[in-house]
């Protein structure tokens, strides 16, 4: 009899270990870096310098990019910048490129002495950007609505050169988030405007067709595993919608928080995560197959949590949280578990 009692037990013990190996959140909340209280306002998106321990958070609304040690957390300085959205940042040239709306250019800055280098014009309302670390080349939402136009322009830059090269006319005055594929020339770029997905040819830079978004609503943010071909496509509704990247065919639709900003897919361990402002938190899914995800869980950040930057190499998800009342802002540092 004592026996059996020692092997139920045990067996009690392994259900429950591994029920809680199950349940596990799949983010852990590591530290937080505390923003200067004089920053306020909402923050746009996030950029890394992984071997110079930076990061690089967008803050919009106070005309700053805020510059984090990553060793110690604490706050460097501010990059000033009229309305900044996003920034890049290119060890190999040792330059910081932050995107300004509010003057329409692309300023490259000096990443060691944090002075202006040089601005590539482009139009009002510079915004979201999409790298190609094969050609250097830099792609960049700018003009529509701000710029009192119909139409929005998507123009590459030569990070390299610093110049512009081309300019992509995209009809609808508003665009957002895009996603380059390594293994071919496609570009897939939102246009809420017209609440569709566009797809544009690299090597042309002319727009090839557009699929339309019908699953969601104010389609912000894009993810891409080229390794099943499915497209992730992030909307301010409150869902992913699932394409098939190769017949442009919406599949399914993942139910996340409303107002999501950034989307981001792990290839490795085949997870997506999606940070979102109107719930303050990061919904977490994984790909079992190219048909099937499974939801593993919902973690809190904060109010106004919109955007998040994930790097696999350090294993870190970090999110921007503006300040709320008398409590400055953070960035919230979450461990991938």
């Amino acid at each position: 009899m004592n026996k059996l009692k020692l092997f139920l037990a045990a067996i009690f013990l392994l259900s429950a270990t591994f029920g809680a190996a199950q349940t596990a959140a799949p983010l852990k909340l590591a530290t937080k870096y505390e923003m200067p209280a004089s920053v306020k306002g909402r923050f746009d998106h996030l950029g890394i310098d992984i071997n110079g321990k930076r990061l690089f958070v967008v803050a919009e609304e106070a005309a700053q990019v805020l510059v984090f040690d990553l060793a110690s957390g604490k706050f460097i300085r501010a990059i000033n910048v009229d309305h900044p959205h996003a920034v890049l940042y290119r060890e190999e040239l040792g330059r910081i490129y932050i995107t300004d709306e509010g003057k329409g250019v692309l300023n490259i800055y000096d990443s060691k002495t944090y002075d202006l280098v040089k601005a590539v014009t482009l139009k009002v309302d510079t915004d979201s950007i999409g790298y190609d670390p094969a050609t250097k080349y830099l792609y960049i939402d700018n003009g529509g609505d701000n710029a009192h136009e119909p139409f929005t322009m998507l123009s590459v830059v030569d990070t390299t050169a610093a110049t512009k090269l081309a300019d992509i006319k995209i009809d609808g005055d508003t665009l957002e988030a895009m996603s380059l594929e390594k293994s071919g020339d496609r570009l897939f770029l939102n246009n809420p405007a017209k609440t569709e997905v566009e797809i544009i040819d690299r090597k042309s830079n002319k727009l090839v067709t557009a699929w339309p978004v019908k699953l969601g609503k104010g389609n912000a943010t894009m993810a891409l595993d080229e390794s099943t071909h499915r497209l992730f496509v992030g909307c301010r509704s409150g869902v992913i919608v699932v394409f098939d990247s190769q017949s442009g065919k919406e599949l399914q639709a993942l139910p996340v928080g409303k107002g999501v900003d950034d989307l981001m897919f792990d290839p490795a361990s085949k997870r997506i995560y999606a940070t979102s402002g109107g719930t303050g938190a990061v919904d977490v899914y994984k790909e079992t197959d190219p048909d099937h995800y499974q939801s593993l869980g919902n973690v809190p950040s904060g109010p106004g949590g919109k955007t998040g930057l994930l790097v696999p190499q350090l294993g870190r998800l970090f999110v921007a949280v503006p300040p709320k009342g008398t409590t400055p802002g953070e960035v919230y540092v979450y461990q991938v578990q």
